[in-house]
């Protein structure tokens, strides 16, 4: 994968580096951390001004370097002629550092953080922790922000809305629910992760002067999901290649009863590249494909053990609707076995709840990629002890322990590879939550290591280009929709 810092995403640790990172280098040119301070105060009010109307804003400030960038907004508002109410957590004397400075810098009176401290205000803004709260809010704090969340005003929040946990978007009790946040240098898992990213509302990064440099000293191994991080790996045509150069993935199909998942991935794998594809199917179901399908091929299940000797069939889909079943179980440890790339999905996850230790030694004993695309039940099946995590951590664990590239699919889809590398999907729309949306998936990535895209980068790319279809079609869509949209978002991806 590219590493292109600029997609980064940092943990509230590697944020806090380098902010310190950044510090030392001001230092040496004779500034300091209130520098930074003020700069980051400066970019919510200018964000504040372009998109706020009225003049009346209440500011709350907590006891720390958010409640410092509240004092210097407050400051730059009342400047631009705003009314302007502070409010403290705690008290002044008890600030320190570059907080207490930018609380000295505001000469008007600085209320005490009670819900009585609102009124009429067009504008409330969240300067209490962001990202440095690790314990729940309860009393009379969470009371001040349930009322500042019933309230009328627009709602800013400063790096991350109070309440919301940094790194995993988990909600402390209670959180400020916000119309816009800004935050500074790069986005942080809370943004992006449910279910602190619906209390960001719209979020806005802002350059306060940590450069690109610093943020890759801090090691980011998190990005945003952006075609700049895997565009480089994605496979590109020759002109004198034919359709064997470009692989021939093979799925697996269920009964006679349930084939259309199969044929959906077999369609959407086409669709994206792969030269041939085939279904591997019961001998109940080969009539029923055979009146569906017409440039997808097709295969006998019970021939599947001779078929992977074929050097040829180098990539496979196993679990859309396969079955539940023992002969899933076979089928999906003897294509791990015979050394192909691998998709399992669905009932090729779930045939594994009882026992996944031998999928996972499976895996790890396997020279080619192996790709896990489970929905957060399916996680919870073939991942108990690591379902209790947050979803990051989850992923992460999920795949240094399956030896594979896992899927944790959702509004908030993450993929994580078992070197430690994550990728967040954050612009998947709702209508994606429907039957036969994973199915089509599981086809794009296989299309794409059908056509020896590295299992991690086509996991990524098909992701983003899944969402990007489901974004074209819009309100009705029916996964049927899904495998059609597939060459509009392959020619807008290539040609830009």
């Amino acid at each position: 994968m590219n590493n292109n810092n600029k997609y980064a995403v940092l943990t509230t640790t590697q944020m806090g580096e380098a902010d310190k990172i950044t510090i030392d280098q001001l230092q040496d040119v004779g500034k300091t951390g209130a520098d930074l301070m003020e700069n980051a105060g400066l970019t919510v009010v200018r964000e504040i001004v372009g998109c706020v109307d009225g003049r009346a804003a209440l500011i709350l400030c907590g006891p720390g370097n958010n409640g410092g960038d509240g004092f210097v907004i407050a400051r730059h508002l009342k400047k631009h002629g705003w009314s302007v109410d502070v409010a403290l957590l705690g008290s002044v004397e008890k600030l320190s550092g570059d907080a207490r400075v930018m609380a000295d810098f505001w000469e008007a009176e600085i209320l005490n953080l009670t819900p009585d401290i609102f009124k009429d205000q067009d504008l409330i803004v969240d300067a209490l922790f962001g990202t440095g709260l690790s314990k729940n809010i309860g009393g009379e704090l969470a009371k001040v922000i349930e009322t500042a969340n019933h309230h009328p005003a627009y709602k800013i929040a400063v790096d991350i809305p109070s309440g919301v946990e940094g790194n995993t978007g988990k909600i402390l009790g209670i959180a400020f629910y916000a119309d816009k946040t800004v935050t500074f240098a790069r986005k942080k898992p809370a943004h992006l992760i449910y279910p602190g990213k619906e209390l960001c509302g719209d979020v806005i990064v802002t350059d306060i002067g940590i450069n690109d440099r610093t943020i890759e000293a801090v090691e980011p191994n998190m990005f945003e999901n952006y075609p700049a991080l895997w565009l480089n790996a994605y496979p590109i045509n020759s002109q004198d290649a034919h359709k064997y150069h470009h692989g021939h993935a093979v799925v697996v199909s269920g009964g006679c009863t349930k084939t259309g998942a199969a044929r959906l991935a077999a369609t959407s794998a086409l669709r994206t590249g792969a030269g041939l594809v085939s279904v591997s199917s019961p001998e109940d179901a080969l009539i029923v494909h055979a009146s569906h399908l017409t440039s997808v091929m097709i295969r006998k299940r019970a021939e599947l053990n001779v078929d992977l000797e074929d050097q040829r069939l180098n990539a496979w889909c196993i679990g859309p609707a396969a079955g539940v079943n023992g002969q899933t179980r076979k089928d999906v440890l003897s294509i791990i076995k015979a050394n192909k790339r691998a998709v399992l999905d669905a009932d090729a996850l779930t045939v594994f709840e009882e026992g996944p230790l031998e999928l996972f030694q499976a895996i790890n004993t396997t020279d080619e990629d192996v790709i896990l695309t489970p929905h957060a039940g399916e996680f919870a099946r073939l991942f108990p002890y690591q379902k209790e995590e947050d979803k990051l951590s989850a992923t992460l664990s999920a795949a240094k322990l399956s030896g594979a590239v896992v899927v944790y699919k959702g509004a908030d889809t993450v993929i994580a590879s078992p070197d430690g590398r994550c990728v967040i999907n954050s612009h998947a729309p709702e209508t994606l939550a429907t039957a036969g949306s994973g199915d089509v998936l599981a086809g794009i990535i296989t299309g794409l290591i059908a056509q020896n895209m590295p299992g991690f980068e086509a996991a990524c790319a098909a992701v983003w280009m899944h969402s990007e279809c489901a974004n074209r079609i819009g309100v009705g869509l029916i996964s049927e929709d899904l495998e059609k949209e597939i060459p509009f978002v392959l020619q807008n991806l290539l040609e830009n």
